[in-house]
């Protein structure tokens, strides 16, 4: 049965369109063409930095966040950049008595964020707050120990099928891969996909699937 889901933050629960602008704006690149490039940087299994060096071969992303929360431009996103589905699947879940939780590559600032937005979750973990970056074994050994020890009882729900549902796969949970943001729509690893529990284009989908796969395996 499933005991707990853990959802990624970023094109899971959070649209990340807003803040991609604010990055072509930040490096006076027109937002269709750093759109296009990043798309072709996730098609070639590129990291997603590789997007910003295209442009600026010197690149850091750590100094230049620091330099846009000094220009008065932070990152920083809020209610209205999750997606519509985000807050009713994560209180439909939880209603089902479930332990719920997020996990994502974010900085400590977005978990911040997070919280402050009074999500109906049990906890927030992410990667720079956890010392571990995704796909690392790192990162989902501590998911599977906020999540209560056992990972059989883990749902891990993401966009990528290689930082999330492969990595989530090997630690020994079940996965939902989600079908939107650049990943879910352009990364196409359709072995990796056919591993998952489930596969869904919305998160509106997952709580009934959840209660049907328990109500089955109880």
């Amino acid at each position: 049965m499933i005991e707990a889901i853990f959802f990624d933050v970023g094109g899971t629960i959070l649209d990340e369109s807003r803040e991609f602008e604010t990055w072509a704006d930040w490096l006076d690149v027109p937002r269709h063409t750093f759109s296009a490039v990043f798309g072709a940087v996730i098609a070639r299994g590129l990291d997603y930095r590789e997007t910003f060096r295209v442009f600026r071969p010197d690149f850091d992303l750590d100094a230049e966040r620091a330099q846009r929360a000094a220009a008065g431009r932070p990152e920083s996103f809020g209610e209205e950049d999750l997606y519509p589905d985000a807050r009713r699947c994560l209180t439909a879940v939880k209603d089902q008595g479930l332990f719920v939780g997020l996990a994502g590559n974010q900085p400590t600032y977005a978990g911040t964020i997070l919280r402050a937005l009074d999500l109906p979750v049990d906890v927030i973990g992410t990667s720079e707050d956890w010392g571990a970056t995704k796909p690392a074994p790192a990162f989902f050994e501590r998911v599977v120990r906020e999540g209560g020890g056992d990972a059989s009882s883990i749902l891990y729900v993401g966009d990528r099928p290689d930082n999330d549902v492969r990595p989530a796969i090997a630690a020994g949970m079940m996965t939902c891969l989600i079908r939107r943001g650049p990943w879910g729509h352009i990364l196409d690893m359709p072995a990796v996909a056919a591993q998952s529990l489930f596969r869904v284009d919305s998160l509106d989908e997952l709580p009934s699937l959840v209660a049907k796969h328990n109500a089955a395996s109880g």
